[in-house]
């Protein structure tokens, strides 16, 4: 059965080897690299639809445990899908439900089946297996689905990595035989902890099952930056070029850069507007915290030059004032601004590998962002 998402390779910038693509889906094509915001629970928080599509997003990533735990799957499709139900007729991906049962680790018990766990919300018991975590996708009816997968923690020893590596092989084996769904595709994870040989171990076994998609799972989880960049070396070599790459969790602006450096197509992070809600917004210098009394009586927008409805229309001083008053448009507009940064730094990544020059645009970036406000890595999923 042909894949009804598709991959075009456009362009590999000269400068870098940096990649331009076209991820072709049934809701629209997505242009590639490209950063999705998360909708968690179906939104974006603080987020309209029509207000992602202002700021420039094309793909946004919903959270399947969460979906299943409230309204719950059936709901959703009795409404005429996740597209319909939050009112998005752009492109959607769903995660599988495996990073929340890692992060949810104390409250979980795993075997080769699945995962019994219980919810974050009520204690209730439930399970999951790659078949259900599979069928929830479907009835979810995003363009993509990812396989369900385990990660590993940060740090970890080798054989407990090889053990989660290979059970995610064998989980995406049993994803592919259950997912059936014609209008969506489902993409495989790449495992390993952070062990070169597994890392490639798991690229070309991954790769030999014949996934449109690929994510990078288990990355972001509290290592370096630098060893999450050697992994990605590794990795990306091993997977098809004329296959998406997508990298989980990852979200500031230097890790999606240096993706982007390394052969990644796909980005998705909550960082934006996690700390958005805390009044942090990014800036081309790099993080400004606009709670902070120093700009009680700064007229300037949050970032000069950026065409966002927030630094169009408003200061850092009328900003600073929502938040320190408890207004939730505060978050808002700091949460517009976080996001549409983040566009319109994927959308300049994409202009320079197009003209050639994606090193140069990487040195740019470093020359005035400001790595000592740059985030820890708790921050980044």
């Amino acid at each position: 059965m042909p894949s009804p998402v598709t991959f075009r390779l456009e362009h590999t910038c000269r400068q870098s080897g940096a990649r331009l693509g076209v991820l072709d889906t049934p809701h629209g094509p997505v242009e590639t690299p490209v950063y999705m915001p998360v909708g968690t629970q179906a939104v974006v928080k603080a987020m309209t639809s029509r207000e992602m599509k202002e700021i420039g997003a094309s793909i946004v990533l919903a959270n399947t445990y969460h979906l299943h735990l409230r309204p719950g799957e059936d709901l959703i499709r009795e409404a005429g899908g996740l597209h319909a139900f939050m009112a998005w007729d752009r492109p959607l991906l769903t995660d599988s439900g495996g990073y929340q049962v890692f992060s949810l680790s104390g409250l979980n018990r795993m075997t080769e089946e699945g995962v019994a766990f219980r919810s974050h919300l009520d204690g209730s018991p439930l399970f999951m297996s790659p078949e259900s975590a599979v069928d929830i996708q479907q009835k979810l009816g995003a363009d993509i689905a990812m396989a369900f997968d385990v990660c590993s923690p940060y740090p970890c020893g080798e054989e407990k990595a090889r053990e989660d590596m290979e059970r995610t092989h064998r989980w995406a084996l049993r994803c592919k035989k259950a997912h059936t769904r014609e209008d969506q595709a489902l993409f495989g994870i790449v495992q390993g902890a952070f062990y070169p040989e597994l890392r490639r171990e798991s690229a070309r076994a991954l790769a030999d099952m014949d996934f449109p998609g690929y994510g990078i799972g288990g990355l972001s989880v509290g290592e370096p930056k630098e060893t999450m960049y050697d992994m990605l070396e590794h990795t990306l070599p091993l997977l098809p070029r004329d296959k998406p790459r997508y990298l989980m969790g990852v979200g500031t602006p230097d890790c999606l850069l240096e993706g982007v450096l390394r052969g990644v197509d796909m980005f998705d992070c909550v960082l934006a507007t996690r700390i958005a809600r805390n009044g942090t917004v990014l800036t081309r210098e790099g993080r400004l915290v606009v709670r902070n009394a120093a700009y009680k009586a700064d007229f300037r927008p949050l970032e000069e030059g950026c065409d966002c409805e927030a630094c169009r229309n408003y200061s850092r001083a009328y900003i600073r004032h929502l938040i320190a008053t408890d207004e939730i448009t505060g978050a808002r507009l700091c949460s517009v601004h976080n996001l549409r940064y983040l566009a319109r730094l994927m959308e300049g990544a994409r202009q320079a590998i197009r003209e050639d020059r994606y090193l140069d645009y990487m040195k740019d970036f470093y020359r005035e962002f400001d790595m000592r406000g740059a985030f820890n890595r708790g921050e980044t999923t």
